[in-house]
């Protein structure tokens, strides 16, 4: 298994980006990346008005899969995902759902139990680790879209369910997709209201392969019980909207079941989920059990 260290990453998903690695399809590889901070918050003493906000949201890459075309997608499946010792949270001025309350950034260290679990919040709580990676997709087909923002290609989409065991599916825009990822959280509640998880550095292993026959307009994710669109815009509204479309026309178009028959369907069994509210684009995921997949006979 190859693997990536942190020393080459991107600000901005480019179809202009050098690949810093190239594998093959199927191949696995560990991939080290940064926090959101860039690894710049480690101490109480760390004051984000002095850190360099040009190295925010860095994701390591770009990874160059062979066989990976415009027009067809790349399949990630998340194989694991090992965390620091260390996490940071913030909130501020601005930022986040309640930034017109703050006059200044605040931060908060917590500890990684990894034995037991857990993510120390303070000597009276402890929260249940649910490690993820908030930045995760590949390069768009026209400008270079910076990493704090997600789109169609994928991005800062800080979807709680891209953890281990998931798989994504990317629409690739430029040969070799030019994968990256970064931003992992130790925990985050759906939504980021405060516009950060618990923002941590670590490994993630995922094997990338390319699909050149699977045609998608937006990211993809399945995992043991759910297969769901991710969509981003403006407004959460919007992007429930175009997840919402989406998901109907994949059906339909997979399964010949008429579209009244599914809307009235997906109205029972699938969910709308909050991804982020706080980023320059909003995301949502809606979510469809595979067992009602399997009943339409469904496949991907």
């Amino acid at each position: 298994m190859q693997e990536l260290s942190d020393e080459r990453v991107l600000f901005a998903f480019s179809r202009d980006a050098e690949p810093a690695l190239t594998v093959k399809s199927g191949e696995t590889v560990r991939i080290r990346t940064q926090d959101c901070f860039g690894n710049q918050v480690q101490s109480p003493d760390d004051v984000l008005d002095e850190i360099d906000w040009d190295r925010i949201n860095p994701a390591t890459g770009p990874v160059y899969v062979e066989g990976a075309v415009p027009g067809g997608a790349l399949k990630v499946a998340i194989e694991n995902i090992e965390l620091d010792a260390q996490t940071a949270s913030c909130t501020g001025k601005d930022e986040g759902v309640c930034g017109d309350r703050f006059d200044a950034w605040s931060t908060h260290l917590c500890a990684v139990d990894a034995e037991a679990g857990a993510l120390v919040w303070s000597d009276k709580l402890s929260i249940p680790l649910n490690p993820m990676i908030g930045v995760i997709g590949v390069a768009p087909a026209g400008e270079p879209v910076n990493c704090g923002t997600p789109g169609s290609h994928g991005g800062n989409m800080d979807t709680i369910a891209v953890t281990t065991g998931a798989s994504l599916y990317f629409p690739v825009a430029v040969e070799g997709a030019l994968f990256g990822c970064g931003d992992m959280h130790a925990a985050m509640g759906d939504g980021e209201v405060s516009v950060s998880g618990a923002e941590v550095a670590g490994w993630a292993t995922v094997t990338l392969t390319a699909l050149p026959e699977l045609h998608l307009a937006d990211p993809v994710i399945e995992n043991a019980t759910h297969l769901g669109i991710i969509a981003s815009a403006e407004s959460l509204d919007a992007a429930a909207d175009r997840a919402v479309h989406e998901m109907v026309d994949l059906l339909h178009d997979r399964t010949g079941v008429a579209v009244d028959e599914l809307v009235m369907l997906l109205s029972l069994v699938a969910d709308v989920r909050v991804c982020q509210m706080v980023d320059p684009q909003k995301t949502v995921r809606f979510m469809v059990p595979k067992y009602v997949l399997d009943a339409l006979g469904f496949a991907l």
